[in-house]
């Protein structure tokens, strides 16, 4: 998936303008950054766009994760995205079901894994087959 697909469907996701979408896509993968080991956030980032990449800023230096649960997690991307907290979460959503697509299955789970348990709200949406978002 190329960088302007995966803005695009995290826009349409969240029913949001592209620039909102760059936003929590870029507040959640810096978010999910700090909460993976380093080793992850490499493997994760080589399956991304150049620009997801750069978001990451992988580094093997920066081996252990911070320890933070869910409701940590949506408050960081809101204050990095400008955002309130439920605009976070379901950007945060939005942008895990986009991951599950442009990334391979094994990584997903090797992410999720790394995740725990209080996360479930903000990754089961991507653990559907074919999940989206969208609100009737």
């Amino acid at each position: 998936m190329n960088y302007d697909t995966f803005i695009d469907q995290v826009a349409q996701r969240t029913r949001t303008p592209s620039e909102r979408a760059v936003a929590l896509t870029r507040a959640t993968l810096e978010t999910l950054a700090e909460r993976l080991t380093g080793g992850e956030v490499l493997d994760l980032a080589v399956q991304l766009p150049k620009p997801l990449q750069l978001v990451l800023k992988p580094s093997p230096r920066t081996e252990s994760a911070d320890r933070f649960g869910g409701a940590e997690f949506v408050a960081r991307v809101a204050l990095r995205a400008g955002v309130d907290e439920p605009a976070a979460r379901d950007g945060a959503r939005a942008v895990f079901v986009t991951l599950r697509e442009a990334i391979s299955g094994g990584e997903f789970d090797d992410v999720v894994a790394q995740l725990p348990r209080d996360y479930r709200e903000l990754v089961e949406p991507a653990m559907a087959p074919g999940a989206t978002l969208r609100r009737s």
